[in-house]
């Protein structure tokens, strides 16, 4: 993006038109303009070591001392919210609907399991969902009745920018690949323009819980609220301690003026990948479970209009199945990066427990197991008869199981039993029968065109070939 300010501030008219024949409401347009001035004047969104620092274990308040904050917690549950991130397809999985209805645990489904925990604590819930999730998961929630006030909002879209030129992308073939998400960091716009926001405040709901439909580690914790509220923070983001399996997810740091700040892997410059990727300096990382004062989050909006968080230009192609398609940037935000936007801000550091993602189908396959189990509050805890430190590490042959329906079918029998299990790496297409056990580091492989059989009762501890 070496290009004269002038030359490229003269396609954001053309931005600015394309985003209004599509109805998008002004307080968007005026986000993304102000992001495409700052792409325009040849900023990347980069966050460069020297200007930050990491942040040490005992600098940040620890969930472990919060109980004395427990009562004040249920107190405000009444003054609560659950708020949903219900965005994806799930298309790393093969899904093509929304990813919140596809059965997790017990039969229940991510929404299911998100809806009983609201209801646990008796408080609403409200899902910000994309065009491509929104209809599936009305329906779905209208199908399963909940006892509590169910809200949804839409998340906005910007118009993807040419890299070359940085004018606006041009798809005859597909109008739609023109657009893409502008990133979590649009729920605080989009609660906003939708309304939601007043409807919620007018409602006497001043405190926030936003979380991710797949994570099923996140849900109201009493502690953790009181605590917020108590303090009367205007934003807080739980973080857990990094693991050599968290090395591209965002990382916690500290501005000169001690202001935390998060940094995605998408603003780390490539230089620097090796001291992002070091869990000994940034220790810190950012679960996506973050909770926000609804009260100062409106008077914010209302007082500055454009909430500006550190942008992040996602170099893709124009057409994502088609590497020669022109090459483009989506302008998107971290909902995190708010952290160093709004006043009286912070961060709390949490068990990992709290996180418990399902991204792909090898963590379907943990979760379903008997690894975890389901409490009645519909809260997913690890198995207390699992007596590992961690959980299994699970590879999965990719030509035979990364997508739902292929899954599905080698596990249609049942899941084993990976209660005492390590690891597990399958290279190859095996099937499943019932009542399989998998112990200690496992390696089931068979090398054959056609389907070898895990038979009912098998026990697997160590390397099988089939």
């Amino acid at each position: 993006m070496h290009l004269k300010n002038s030359d490229t501030l003269k396609h954001l008219p053309s931005f600015v038109t394309k985003m209004e024949n599509e109805g998008i409401h002004p307080l968007v347009i005026d986000t993304f303009s102000c992001y495409f001035k700052k792409a325009a004047s040849g900023e990347t969104g980069l966050i460069y070591d020297k200007d930050i620092s990491p942040v040490g274990l005992d600098e940040i308040e620890n969930i472990k001392n919060l109980d004395k904050y427990a009562k004040t917690g249920k107190r405000v549950l009444k003054k609560s919210v659950m708020i949903i991130l219900n965005g994806g397809l799930g298309t790393s999985m093969g899904l093509t609907k929304a990813k919140s209805l596809l059965p997790v645990k017990d039969g229940k489904t991510f929404l299911e399991i998100k809806l009983r925990q609201a209801e646990h604590f008796n408080i609403s819930t409200a899902f910000m969902n994309s065009y491509n999730t929104h209809k599936d998961t009305v329906d779905a929630i209208s199908s399963i009745n909940p006892s509590i006030s169910t809200l949804f909002f839409l998340q906005h879209k910007f118009p993807k920018v040419l890299q070359e030129g940085l004018s606006p992308a041009n798809w005859p073939a597909d109008r739609d690949m023109e657009w893409n998400p502008p990133g979590h960091g649009d729920i605080y716009t989009a609660l906003y323009t939708s309304g939601i926001l007043k409807q919620l405040l007018d409602d006497g709901i001043i405190y926030a819980f936003i979380s991710n439909s797949d994570n099923l580690g996140a849900t109201i914790e009493e502690s953790i609220l009181g605590f917020f509220a108590e303090n009367k923070f205007s934003f807080m983001m739980e973080v857990a301690e990094r693991t050599p399996h968290d090395l591209k997810g965002g990382h916690l740091a500290k501005l000169k003026d001690s202001r935390l700040i998060l940094r995605e892997s998408a603003q780390c410059p490539v230089k620097e990948l090796n001291a992002f990727r070091d869990i000994g300096i940034y220790r810190f990382f950012n679960t996506n479970n973050i909770w926000i004062n609804l009260k100062f989050l409106n008077d914010f909006i209302e007082k500055k209009e454009i909430i500006q968080l550190p942008i992040i230009m996602n170099p893709k192609t124009l057409d994502p199945r088609d590497e020669k398609s022109p090459k483009v940037y989506q302008i998107e935000t971290a909902m995190g990066s708010a952290i160093s936007a709004f006043e009286n801000a912070t961060a709390i550091r949490v068990a990992r427990s709290r996180l418990i993602p399902v991204k792909k189908c090898n963590d379907l396959l943990s979760v379903r197991s008997d690894c975890f189990i389901l409490t009645k509050e519909n809260r997913l805890i690890v198995n207390p008869a699992r007596k590992l430190d961690k959980l299994p590490e699970i590879k999965l042959d990719p030509l035979y199981y990364s997508k739902i329906e292929m899954f599905d079918k080698r596990f249609e029998n049942a899941i084993p039993s990976l209660i005492d299990c390590k690891s597990l790496t399958i290279k190859g297409d095996v099937l499943f029968q019932k009542n399989v056990t998998i112990k200690d580091e496992a390696v089931i492989k068979n090398s054959r065109p056609s389907q070898a059989v895990i038979k009912e009762g098998m026990v697997i501890d160590g390397e099988v070939t089939l």
